[in-house]
């Protein structure tokens, strides 16, 4: 059954790209100048950017419509300042989620000297009436191996934009299951290699799954580590 399942992979190395002397950014998605009509927003997930920033630059974003943002950092810390708020700082091992108004500013620093940072923007669209406080979600990897670990608050999973997060050991199985049928699912290998849905994906390639109702997956490496979103179709 989930060899039929309306699928579309997204490899790393055919990502879109905006690159700086100072940052680099690939895009699973649309985002900034890089435009591909393959690269349309999956449901309400559309934004799922991969970027390094250099030590002491700063990032701007801006949202154009109310919009959930999941920063979650792979090396290093970032701090995040919303318009005119106080800077949050998140660290690896957590990930910050937070509700953005409509035409706000988002500045992701790196507040190190000399270190490279790495991270995941994560961004999904929501309705203007609804608002996910902000928060931090932490999750170890390394003592709580082989199952899927929550990532999302609990007003996320009112909307159906709940995600997890694993690390595997070789042959390490599972399945995910969303919360309706009728919703998608993003999966992101940040590490090693997996099969999902019959589907092999190996670092930094994603899946986007539509109506599913249970995802199997295996990892394929040791140490290997997955995401899965669940997303909202219209």
């Amino acid at each position: 059954m989930l060899s039929k399942t309306k699928a579309t992979i997204y490899l790393a190395d055919q990502r879109g790209c905006s690159q700086e002397d100072w940052f680099r950014s690939f895009h699973i998605f649309n985002a900034g100048k890089y435009f591909n009509e393959n690269r349309r927003p999956f449901g309400n997930l559309n934004t799922f950017n991969d970027t390094t920033l250099k030590s002491g630059h700063t990032l701007v974003r801006y949202t154009k419509e109310e919009t959930v943002i999941m920063l979650l950092p792979v090396v290093g810390a970032l701090n995040v300042r919303i318009g005119n708020n106080d800077y949050t700082r998140t660290d690896v091992g957590e990930v910050f989620i937070v509700t953005v108004p409509k035409d706000s500013i988002v500045e992701i620093v790196n507040p190190y000297e000399d270190d490279l940072i790495n991270f995941l923007e994560i961004w999904y669209t929501i309705p203007s009436s609804v608002i996910v406080p902000a928060g931090t979600v932490l999750f170890d990897l390394d003592n709580r191996k082989d199952i899927l670990i929550p990532l999302s608050l609990n007003a996320e999973r009112d909307l159906h934009t709940s995600s997890c997060i694993g690390k595997f050991s070789g042959r390490g199985e599972g399945i995910y299951t969303p919360t309706g049928s009728s919703h998608g699912v993003f999966v992101f290998v940040l590490e090693g290699a997996f099969e999902v849905a019959n589907r092999l994906l190996h670092a930094r390639d994603g899946l986007a799954l539509y109506e599913v109702e249970a995802v199997d997956f295996e990892a394929l490496s040791n140490n290997a580590i997955i995401m899965f979103m669940e997303v909202k179709i219209d």
